[in-house]
């Protein structure tokens, strides 16, 4: 089940944000609760973030931006992670296949998503689903505790 975030999600959007395991793939340096609250209350008033779970249990989250005017039937989708205490057991598939049923009833066309070229689980979950390499964004991602850039390949879903 997939639904979005709350103010009561505040705590598990974090840690997920900031785990080790976790933090290398997503957007933002690791940083304390206090500096992490401005972003989390930015991705609650977008609306563009939502928390997976099964019978009850939080298991991951991911960000859906559905796109505008010429690009409206198009979502990006970005974000997405599995908790690690839930990894490898196969919840990154069935959430993939509940954002594919999302855009389907959004009557998307497209959903594209970004992830670094070094992130071989990630591609391959990415393509046991459906979605497909397009090319690669080189030098997308600085980051900067590491003071180096990484490159991202572009992926799209089409639906038929």
């Amino acid at each position: 089940m997939i639904r979005k975030i709350t103010v009561r999600d505040f705590d598990y959007i974090y840690q997920l944000y900031m785990h080790p395991v976790t933090n290398p793939w997503l957007l933002y340096e690791r940083m304390d609760k206090d500096s992490f609250q401005p972003v989390f209350d930015d991705l609650l008033a977008r609306d563009i973030i939502y928390i997976y779970s099964e019978a009850g249990v939080d298991i991951g989250m991911f960000k859906f931006i559905h796109q505008q005017y010429r690009n409206a039937h198009m979502a990006y989708l970005g974000g997405l992670a599995i908790h690690p205490d839930h990894a490898g057991k196969g919840y990154g598939q069935k959430m993939m296949q509940e954002i594919i049923d999302l855009g389907k009833q959004m009557n998307l066309v497209r959903i594209e998503l970004s992830t670094a070229t070094i992130n071989e689980k990630a591609i391959r979950l990415y393509q046991k689903t459906g979605f497909e390499k397009e090319g690669i964004l080189r030098k997308y991602t600085w980051f900067k505790n590491e003071n180096r850039f990484i490159d991202e390949v572009m992926m799209s879903y089409l639906y038929k």
